[in-house]
C-alpha cells in the first residue's frame, strides 16, 4: 500500500482534476465539504468549552471570593488536564483517520479502546494534582483564601475530568468517519441540561459552590453516555466499533507514541498563553495588564474555536485520503483549508476592527481598559491570523502522524522565541502588554511558518501497514 510522492504539497495536479493548484482559486466541491464538516464540529467545540463555563458564572454569582476561586480553577483545570486530555486523543485522527481511509474498519474499534486506556491512566496522575492544588497554587504565591476555594472547586471537577478524557476520544472516533451532526445533539442537549442542573445544584441543595463543578461534571458524563450509546447501537458503526476487546491493551504503548507528542504539541500552546496573563501580573499596573491581555487571549481563544473546524476537517480529510493512498486528494484538501481558513480570519479580523470597543463592553464597563483594548486591536488581528493558518497547518500535522514535528515546532517557536520576546519588549523596553502580545505574535509566526515549510516540503510518503490482524504492530506510520 505505500507510494510516495514528493511534488511540493500546495503544487498539486488533481488526477480527478487535471488543473493545477494555482490556476484554482479554490475547489468548490472541497470546500463545501470542509464547511459542512466544520460547522458542526465548531458548534460542538463550542458547547463543551461553555459547559465548564457556566459552572465558573454560577459559582462567580455567590460572592468575589467564588468568583476569584472558580476563574482560577477553570483555568487551572485547563493548563493541567483539560488540554491533556485534549492532546492525547489528538493521535486517533491520525491512526483512526488512515485506518478508515484504507477501510481497515475493525482496527478503529481497538485504536478507540487503547486511546480510552490511555486517557484514563493520565486522568489518575491529573486527578492526584487536582486534589492537592489548594495547596499547589498557595506555592505558586496565589491568594490563599482564593486558592482554597479554587481547590475545593478542583476536587469535585475530577469525575468530569475522566469524562472530558473518554468523550475527547470517542469525539476523535466520530470525527475521522465523519460523523459529525450526533456530536452536536450529544454536545448541545447536555448544554441546556447544565443551565437547569448548575442553578438546581447551586441554589437549591446546600452543596452550593461544589456544586457548580459538580454539574459540570455531571454533564460530562451525561454527553459521553449519549455518544457511548450511539456508537454502540448505530448500524453504521457495526464495521468499525466490534465491542470491547482484551487486544487494546496490545496498542497503549504504541499509542503513546502519537498520543504524548500530541498532547505535547497541544499544551505547550496553552501554556504560553497561559504564561502571558502570568507575565501580566508581575507589570507596575498589575491589575489593567492583567485585565487586558485576558481579554486579548479570550479573544484570540473564541476565534480559533471557529479555526478548530477546519482543523478537524483538514486533519480528517488528509488522514482518509492518505489511508486510501491519494495523496493528490489530501494535497487538495490543505490547499482549499488554507484559502478558507485566511477568509475566515479575514472575516474575524474586519469584524474587531469595527467592533472592538462594543466587545471589549463585555468584558469591562472601565473607559480605560476598553481605550486600551481599541490600541491592541491591530496586533490581536495580526495574531488572530496566523493563529489561524497554524491551526489548519496542525492539523494537517495530526492527519499525517507529525505530531512529534509540531510539539518541538511548538517549544521552539513559543518557548526560544516568542517568550524572551515578549520578556524582553515588555519589560526592559516597558513596552508593557503591546510588548508581550508582540512576544506572541512572533512565535506564532515562526509556529506557522516551520508548520508550512514542514507540510510543503516534506515527502509525501503513504502510510505502510499490515493488512494481518495477528501481526504485533498494527500501527500506522
Amino acid at each position: 500500500m505505500g507510494s510516495n510522492t514528493t511534488e511540493p504539497l500546495l503544487q498539486y495536479e488533481s488526477s480527478y482534476g487535471k488543473k493545477k493548484g494555482w490556476r484554482k482559486v479554490l475547489d468548490a466541491e472541497e470546500a463545501k465539504k470542509q464547511i459542512t464538516f466544520s460547522v458542526p464540529m465548531i458548534l460542538s467545540n463550542v458547547s463543551y468549552y461553555c459547559i465548564t463555563l457556566i459552572s465558573v458564572m454560577f459559582a462567580g454569582h455567590l460572592g468575589d471570593v467564588e468568583l476569584a476561586g472558580s476563574t482560577l480553577a477553570n483555568s487551572w483545570a485547563t493548563v493541567t488536564g483539560l488540554a491533556l486530555m485534549t492532546g492525547l486523543s489528538g493521535a486517533l485522527e491520525t491512526l483512526c483517520g488512515q485506518g478508515y481511509g484504507a477501510k481497515l474498519y475493525r482496527m478503529l474499534g481497538i485504536y478507540l479502546q487503547s486511546s480510552i486506556i490511555t486517557s484514563f491512566l493520565f486522568s489518575v496522575l491529573v486527578s492526584v494534582v487536582w486534589f492537592y492544588s489548594d495547596q499547589i497554587l498557595i506555592l505558586l504565591h496565589q491568594e490563599p483564601e482564593v486558592a482554597k476555594m479554587a481547590g475545593l472547586y478542583l476536587k469535585h471537577l475530577i469525575p468530569g475530568l475522566f469524562a472530558y478524557g473518554f468523550l475527547q476520544c470517542t469525539l476523535r472516533f466520530l470525527q475521522t468517519q465523519s460523523v459529525v451532526m450526533p456530536l452536536v445533539v450529544c454536545s448541545m442537549v447536555p448544554l441546556l441540561i447544565q443551565f437547569g442542573l448548575s442553578y438546581a445544584l447551586v441554589h437549591l441543595t446546600p452543596l452550593g459552590f461544589k456544586g457548580a463543578a459538580l454539574s459540570a461534571s455531571i454533564s460530562l458524563w451525561i454527553s459521553f453516555a449519549m455518544l457511548a450509546f450511539y456508537v454502540n447501537h448505530a448500524d453504521r458503526f457495526k464495521h468499525t466499533w466490534e465491542g470491547l476487546s482484551m487486544e487494546s491493551f496490545r496498542y497503549v504503548l504504541p499509542g503513546m507514541k502519537l498520543a504524548i507528542p500530541s498532547a505535547f504539541m497541544v499544551c505547550l500552546e496553552y501554556w504560553a498563553f497561559e504564561l502571558l496573563v502570568l507575565l501580566a501580573g508581575l507589570m507596575p499596573n498589575s491589575e489593567n495588564s492583567t485585565s487586558l491581555i485576558a481579554m486579548c487571549v479570550n479573544t484570540e481563544a473564541v476565534s480559533f474555536m471557529i479555526t478548530y473546524g477546519f482543523s478537524a476537517a483538514v486533519s480528517t480529510r488528509v488522514s482518509n485520503e492518505l489511508g486510501a493512498s491519494n495523496a493528490d486528494r489530501a494535497k487538495n484538501a490543505v490547499a482549499v483549508t488554507l484559502k478558507l481558513s485566511v477568509i475566515l480570519a479575514l472575516t474575524v479580523i474586519i469584524a474587531l476592527l469595527f467592533g472592538h470597543n462594543i466587545w471589549a463592553g463585555f468584558f469591562s464597563d472601565s473607559p480605560g481598559i476598553k481605550k486600551e483594548f481599541a490600541s491592541m486591536t491591530p496586533l490581536l488581528a495580526i495574531s488572530i491570523l496566523f493563529d489561524s493558518a497554524q491551526g489548519v497547518l496542525s492539523g494537517v500535522s495530526r492527519g499525517c502522524g507529525w505530531q512529534h514535528l509540531a510539539a518541538w515546532t511548538n517549544l521552539g517557536a513559543f518557548y526560544i522565541i516568542g517568550m524572551p520576546i515578549a520578556i524582553l519588549l515588555g519589560f526592559k523596553f516597558k513596552l508593557y502588554a503591546k510588548g508581550l502580545w508582540i512576544g506572541l505574535i512572533s512565535g506564532l509566526f515562526c509556529q506557522a511558518c516551520t508548520l508550512l515549510v514542514i507540510t510543503v516540503r516534506t515527502k509525501w510518503t503513504n502510510m505502510t501497514l499490515s493488512v494481518n490482524e495477528h501481526k504485533e504492530h498494527q500501527v500506522l506510520v
